[in-house]
């Protein structure tokens, strides 16, 4: 048995779960999820908590038996308290601001970099150079962030990129200060 899998997930207050079917819907005060389990798996709501079991006991259906146990978890979690990523510019002259609903960024390039965020996912600018990525669903907020951070990845020469907050970017000596 699953460690992670044959644990309850606790609904908390303020969120709906409902099973129809094969799949799970997940309402609460900032979005719905719906989640679709494979065949190997099953899910029974009650008594203000999820279970999910497994059917049989193939190595796949173990594999998903604890994934889609963290997956429907993160789903209560996020209808109800949203999950943010925070990002640092750092180089001259990179800043980033909103235009609308779009991140427009200034890298270092002789254009602006445009960035538009996916349906559920809010971009933030507390500073010009921090981006806050917030939204209800774990795996776009941290997708959205990843292909923000990929536009200008931090070099190890001078840190100069865009980074997660308090990511450690490991940084190279120069060929002139070798010699």
């Amino acid at each position: 048995m699953s460690r992670i899998g044959k644990e309850p997930i606790t609904i908390e207050e303020g969120v709906e779960v409902t099973k129809e079917g094969k799949s799970i819907l997940v309402h609460g005060p900032l979005g719905d999820i719906k989640i679709n389990l494979p065949s190997s798996l099953d899910a029974e709501v009650k008594d203000g908590a999820v279970t999910i079991t497994r059917k049989e006991d193939t190595k796949q259906a173990k594999s998903d038996h604890g994934t889609y146990r963290m997956i429907l978890s993160n789903a209560i979690c996020g209808v109800k308290n949203a999950f943010e990523k925070k990002l640092e510019l750092v180089g001259v002259g990179y800043r980033a601001r909103m235009e609308g609903g779009n991140l427009v960024m200034s890298l270092g390039w002789n254009h602006p970099v445009t960035v538009t965020p996916p349906e559920g996912v809010q971009i933030e600018v507390p500073e010009e150079t921090k981006v806050t990525v917030k939204g209800y669903d774990k795996q776009k907020v941290g997708e959205t962030a990843a292909k923000i951070r990929e536009i200008r990845k931090p070099e190890p020469y001078k840190g100069k990129g865009i980074r997660y907050e308090g990511e450690y970017v490991r940084r190279k000596s120069s060929k002139a200060s070798v010699a």
